[in-house]
């Protein structure tokens, strides 16, 4: 049978040469005897499906020897507290500014509240008029020109995409340039992480849950440069404190093996694709051939600001909410699953990461073309 075309958000669609591969080896991975879930995490074979992991994910993204890449458990929500709980203490003042750009880097901030002097560097809560249009919150990015970044800051957050919201920002700042040179940029990568290249040396840590474009639920990477370990504050658990973590390999307690294998397996795939350059020029072709319908159409819209919208998240409006419930009911019929938007902005969201297809896209576009043929 067919699988259905799935645009979740995430836990998100996973190759499927992925899921086959782990199928075959779910009851004895490669000859030995075990599944990968039995394994000790200190025996010579996960010992394998882990070094493989960390090699082949520096590889896609040209990781510097003087990163540390970090497998930890507690999802991008989780490194809301591991962040300032690793870096906020690195300099005297405790201080820290956040860039809220959409929902998640609404919660980063919040989180961050609690563990020292955390401040807004830059908000796109309120309504802003760029390039002649007005544009209403969290469907834009300030210009990193107008941020409000410290001299004393430890770091500085950025969400560089915002999955709800659907924008995509890829122009990361050098903080020396905003007055603040001794500040490290932090971002979360969550839902973008190797869909296209990034420089890796722009920011001092990227830290992205699993599973949006690398696996599954549970497993979240952090890429570190090595000389910001060893400042968490004394309240960090050991489990969390980076420097611990990347003294043992990502093995000083019992991380998400599973997981780790599934990525290792995504990671393999990506590098038969051609590495992210190649999974770039398809992503563009993708986002390209939804975001041209709606622009080409007034029965569906679109509100992001072009410059900056997600190739990964793609939020959508009918002309009529009214038309909302027969719209998804209609897609899951088409076998077209997971198209709600999120409840706190509404409408539809397509997810288009890595490992959907681009037959996936274009029957999304053939569907909306038809049900707007029907009931517009």
């Amino acid at each position: 049978m067919t699988r259905p075309y799935n645009f979740s958000a995430g836990p998100a669609v996973l190759p499927e040469p992925v899921l086959r591969q782990a199928a075959a080896e779910m009851l004895d991975w490669r000859g030995s005897g075990m599944s990968v879930m039995e394994m000790s995490h200190r025996g010579k074979q996960f010992e394998q499906i882990c070094d493989e992991a960390e090699a082949d994910l520096r590889e896609l993204l040209s990781v510097p020897d003087d990163y540390a890449v970090l497998f930890l458990q507690g999802g991008g929500i989780g490194e809301n507290a591991i962040v300032p709980l690793n870096l906020i203490g690195r300099r005297q003042a405790h201080a820290a500014d956040y860039v809220v750009n959409g929902s998640w880097s609404t919660k980063s901030f919040k989180e961050a509240l609690r563990y020292g002097d955390v401040a807004m560097a830059a908000s796109a809560e309120g309504p802003a008029v760029l390039d002649g249009v007005e544009q209403g919150p969290w469907t834009y990015m300030p210009d990193p020109a107008s941020w409000r970044v410290r001299p004393q800051a430890s770091y500085v957050h950025l969400c560089s995409n915002e999955t709800i919201g659907g924008v995509e920002f890829m122009d990361w700042p050098d903080l020396a340039a905003l007055g603040a040179p001794e500040a490290v940029l932090t971002v979360d990568a969550s839902s973008h992480i190797l869909s296209r290249p990034m420089d890796v040396r722009r920011a001092g840590l990227i830290y992205a849950g699993a599973q949006k474009n690398i696996g599954p639920a549970g497993l979240t990477i952090v890429i570190v440069r090595k000389d910001l370990l060893g400042h968490a504050l004394p309240i960090c658990p050991s489990a969390f404190d980076y420097a611990i973590v990347a003294k043992e390999r990502s093995r000083f307690n019992t991380p998400p093996t599973y997981a780790i294998y599934i990525a290792g397996l995504v990671f393999k795939w990506l590098k038969e694709q051609g590495g992210v350059a190649e999974m770039e020029k398809l992503n563009v072709a993708k986002a390209k051939l939804l975001y041209d319908y709606l622009d080409g159409t007034d029965f569906y819209r679109n509100t992001v600001h072009r410059p900056v919208r997600s190739r990964m998240n793609v939020p959508f409006m009918l002309h009529d909410d009214a038309l909302n419930a027969p719209f998804l009911k209609a897609a899951e019929e088409a076998r077209l699953l997971q198209l709600k938007g999120h409840k706190s902005v509404g409408g539809m969201r397509a997810s288009i990461y890595n490992a959907m297809p681009i037959e996936g896209v274009r029957a999304l576009v053939e569907f909306m073309k038809e049900f707007e043929r029907t009931h517009g």
